[in-house]
């Protein structure tokens, strides 16, 4: 009996970063710097701005959370892929991966980007790479992959690169009642290959984009549900596989994912193309970087995007 209730106890333990900040760790977060604060904590905050870089890195960090009480967070300088504003980021840890799970972001302006990522995190792609060219390559990017990552009423400030960007492998991303502006030079969100099961549900999208909204790259079983998206004449969902970018090759297709109940305003008059499934289906000048495995984008350059469902969304020219 007692060992049973040892290893339930076991099974039960809170996360190591399932706790709230100390008086001087808050202090050390809202002091301004020019490097990244790793957060391993709870912290809630009263609309204290955060002048520094949030780095929320390995399972280390599983359980924190960051509240911002209506705060902002801004880095100093430009926010870019390798050093975003905010990073939930795997680290490599021997031959395997240390990642964070169940993180949480609410009530915070983030000025700049938030990125999510596994393999690659940091702008290394050479164990993406690598992976790309075994078999089991989708299911080794999810285990590596931060896992259940939750934000809620953030306001996404474009500031030029990708505000939200969910990269390869990542599983169970919420977004909800958060807001887009600024602008982007690409889209508002990404949802990268091999990434699965996220929730986009009851978003404001008001950003000035040079793509579509939207980007649903190789990701599957998501649901975009109830957004209002005004498109300003671009896309706003489109479902793709970008094959051969970077030499890596995509294995799982844009499939059974559900795009409903969304309103897409100021649309295109000629091409709305408020959803568009199958947006690519190959034509990239790189799509045969990746040639050579009898699998995936290697074997077939099309998007693949099957199972997936659109109803009652409203489009507004």
């Amino acid at each position: 009996m007692a060992l049973w209730l040892a290893l339930a106890a076991l099974a039960f333990q809170a996360p190591p970063a399932d706790r709230p900040c100390t008086a001087q760790e808050i202090r050390d977060l809202t002091t301004p710097s020019d490097q990244p604060y790793r957060l391993r904590c709870r912290a809630e905050l009263s609309g204290v701005d955060i002048r520094r870089r949030v780095l929320i890195e390995g399972a280390e960090a599983s359980g924190a959370s960051l509240d911002c009480g209506g705060g902002a967070v801004r880095a100093p300088g430009q926010a870019t892929t390798s050093a975003p504003t905010v990073a939930v980021w795997s680290r490599r840890d021997g031959e395997g991966w240390s990642r964070p799970v169940d993180v949480t972001v609410r009530n915070c302006t983030v000025v700049g980007n938030v990125r999510i990522w596994g393999m690659g995190a940091g702008g290394s792609m050479r164990d993406l790479l690598a992976s790309s060219r075994t078999a089991g390559h989708t299911q080794a990017a999810q285990s590596a992959a931060p896992i259940r990552v939750t934000l809620d009423r953030v306001r996404f400030e474009g500031a030029g690169t990708i505000p939200l960007y969910v990269g390869p492998g990542v599983t169970r991303t919420t977004v909800t009642r958060s807001t887009f502006s600024g602008r982007s030079t690409s889209t508002a969100v990404y949802l990268d290959a091999e990434s699965a099961g996220a929730l986009i549900q009851d978003n404001d999208f008001d950003i000035r984009t040079g793509r579509e909204q939207i980007a649903v790259d190789g990701s599957g079983a998501n649901r975009i549900v109830g957004n209002r998206l005004a498109l300003g004449g671009k896309g706003g969902v489109f479902l793709y596989r970008n094959c051969g970018e970077d030499g890596v090759i995509r294995h799982q297709t844009p499939s059974y994912n559900q795009i409903t109940d969304n309103v897409f305003t100021s649309a295109g008059w000629l091409r709305p193309r408020a959803v568009v499934i199958g947006s690519r289906e190959g034509g990239r000048r790189y799509c045969g970087d990746d040639r050579g495995w009898p699998f995936g984008s290697s074997a077939n350059d099309s998007d693949g995007a099957t199972g997936n469902v659109t109803a009652r969304n409203i489009v507004r020219r």
